[in-house]
């Protein structure tokens, strides 16, 4: 399972390394650290956090998030696959996004919760790329 850096989480939540990093602080979500001493975030533990930062907002008062070209990078929260179709969500800062597509594209793309992933959207499809 991957994990993830101060940074990059605070880049998928959509604030600041230093929000990330006081939220890290405060036990609201939890850290270990690698060989080299860095603070990570386990993806699973970043996922369900993600979902809890978008239903209850950040402490930040102005928080800036871009759709350029339509593409929203963010953290695979939840895959569900059935027997041909899967539903994959994706919480990229305050949006979370929906897609349905094959189960074998899924399995292609190795999708699983905690991991980068970046939704592309156009006209009233969404595509996911893995990061």
């Amino acid at each position: 399972m991957p994990s993830y850096t101060i940074g990059q989480a605070a880049r998928l939540l959509g604030v600041s390394p230093d929000t990330a990093r006081r939220w890290a602080d405060a036990g609201r979500v939890a850290t270990h650290r690698d060989e080299g001493g860095r603070r990570l975030i386990d993806g699973r533990a970043l996922a369900a956090f993600s979902v809890e930062v978008a239903q209850n907002g950040t402490d930040e008062d102005e928080v800036s998030y871009t759709s350029a070209r339509n593409a929203f990078p963010g953290i695979v929260t939840a895959v569900t696959l059935g027997d041909v179709a899967a539903q994959v969500e994706i919480q990229a800062g305050p949006h979370r996004l929906v897609s349905l597509l094959t189960r074998e594209a899924v399995e292609e793309l190795g999708l699983e919760v905690g991991m980068r992933a970046t939704a592309r959207v156009k006209a009233t499809s969404v595509h996911v790329d893995r990061v």
